[in-house]
């Protein structure tokens, strides 16, 4: 459970250096980076870290996966806590360490919404769905199947935060919102981004019970 847990805590933190990372530069650079960059990096640091601890840990990377995953019946209760707890120190160390980079930057990359609240929450809500629905789909138990799986939940990742993220930020992802949000001293609206992500990532488990056969639910541990 360590390495599996560690694995977790570097594989947040890489995708919210970057992620978060590429919003900060494009900021203090003058849009050098330009939103497709933006979701462009989003997507390629799920992918390759996918690749590089998916056979590890799974590369949840993101609580609501991780909660999708349980309430799938694909993820064991006891790993759900020491998963959530790792990746969001991971989150945490990675905003902490571009403060210490950017000390002058007000928001870190934090998530807030560009509209009305409801518009956001609803946004999010459908986008961590899909996501979450693609997951179910190309894993088994609670890890990726097939060296196409990386490329697939990269390519939604990134497509989500290519049309969606100029309204409500595309987090799909508490601990992406979480970490910026209190390290940077922003945490209004943090709610839509804690919620929203979970709610639609169970949502996602019914409508995968829908499609698949098996009903998208394996009793099954990875661990």
């Amino acid at each position: 459970m360590k390495r599996k847990c560690f694995a977790e805590l570097l594989g947040t933190f890489a995708l919210v250096f970057a992620g978060t990372g590429a919003i900060v530069v494009n900021e203090v650079t003058g849009g050098t980076i330009s939103h497709a960059g933006i979701a462009l990096t989003f997507g390629l640091v799920v992918l390759v870290m996918i690749y590089t601890v998916g056979e590890v840990s799974g590369a949840h990377l993101n609580p609501a996966v991780t909660l999708g995953f349980w309430a799938a019946r694909r993820f064991p209760a006891s790993s759900v806590v020491p998963y959530l707890v790792s990746q969001c120190a991971g989150a945490f160390l990675a905003s902490g360490l571009l403060r210490g980079l950017f000390p002058q930057h007000q928001l870190l990359g934090a998530t807030q919404p560009a509209g009305p609240v409801l518009q956001s929450f609803i946004l999010e809500v459908v986008l961590t769905a899909l996501l979450m629905f693609v997951i179910l789909n190309v894993s088994t138990g609670a890890k990726e199947k097939g060296i196409t799986a990386g490329i697939v939940v990269g390519a939604v990742i990134g497509l989500e935060a290519m049309f969606a993220g100029p309204i409500c930020g595309a987090s799909m992802n508490p601990a992406r919102s979480l970490a910026p949000a209190l390290v940077s001293g922003h945490p209004q609206h943090l709610w839509v981004y804690l919620a929203a992500p979970v709610l639609g990532a169970v949502c996602a488990v019914g409508g995968c019970r829908c499609v698949q056969e098996d009903g998208c639910c394996v009793a099954r541990s990875d661990n």
